[in-house]
């Protein structure tokens, strides 16, 4: 891959430095208590295994399919949810940003401001996200050639921050279907920032059931080793204790059960690509 800028998150976690950062959570808060035991479990993990970790939740999935799908606690408590996080096991966070006005707020709480895909290309949001000086991280709109990227992150560089990250989540191809071309992170690390693969949202299935989005999940273990094979700085992920019962993505989730595994084998992957 190219050479890119590293970009700090906090001492201990960055993207970049040659390492394997990891972005895994819940798609959404489903409630505070179970946002907390999922967190507890996954900083264990990640700590074990020596992986550089940011907590993901979100509190409010404004993007939904259908008007009756569940979006989330909102942002007082979903922001009070993850101030706990931190507060208690000592990670940073990300979290995604819908409008504006949010990104003060948020920042105030998130080492990470995450711009969702179908939102990358508004300008007053990636602005806004930008003044704050935290880390942007700007997922792929699925309707961008991954070389398009390049007027996203300078309307973030406007404002004098280049604390970028780029995340791939599959391209539309036909209709209720995406596919995750690896060229794209090649092409977007080029631009000098970071890229992360979004593994479990690049096996989606968007609107695929009729009232929501269906998925491929059993896919996502696969893409996350081609992504990391290509030297990829971060995975994101989505996972669940159970992710039949899951109040978004569940179709997609990792489950908790098969991280360990799965992480295990990414690291040895990244450790051959990245001749460590």
């Amino acid at each position: 891959m190219a050479d890119c800028r590293i970009v700090k998150v906090t001492d201990r976690v960055l993207f970049g430095a040659g390492g394997l950062t990891l972005m895994a959570g819940p798609c959404v808060i489903e409630s505070h208590d179970a946002c907390l035991e999922l967190a507890e479990a996954l900083v264990k993990l990640t700590a074990r295994l020596g992986i550089p970790y940011i907590f993901k939740a979100s509190f409010d999935k404004a993007n939904r399919t259908s008007l009756s799908a569940y979006r989330g606690p909102g942002l007082e408590k979903g922001l009070e949810t993850l101030a706990e996080v931190k507060a208690r096991f000592g990670v940073p966070v990300v979290t995604d940003v819908h409008e504006p006005w949010q990104c003060a707020p948020v920042a105030e709480v998130c080492e990470v401001l995450q711009i969702p895909a179908f939102l990358c290309r508004q300008t007053d949001l990636v602005v806004e996200a930008a003044k704050t000086g935290r880390v942007v991280n700007i997922k792929k709109g699925q309707f961008l050639a991954p070389e398009d990227m390049v007027n996203v992150v300078r309307k973030v560089e406007s404002e004098g921050n280049t604390r970028i990250v780029l995340t791939e989540r599959g391209a539309s191809f036909g209709y209720h279907n995406l596919v995750a071309d690896m060229r794209s992170l090649l092409v977007m690390r080029e631009l000098g920032y970071p890229v992360v693969f979004d593994a479990t949202h690049s096996v989606q299935r968007p609107g695929g059931l009729g009232s929501g989005s269906g998925g491929d999940g059993r896919w996502a273990p696969a893409l996350a080793r081609a992504a990391v094979a290509t030297g990829v700085d971060g995975l994101f992920m989505e996972t669940h204790f159970n992710p039949p019962e899951a109040l978004s993505d569940a179709a997609n989730a990792i489950a908790f059960s098969a991280l360990e595994d799965l992480l295990t084998r990414l690291l040895r992957i990244d450790a051959i690509v990245k001749e460590k």
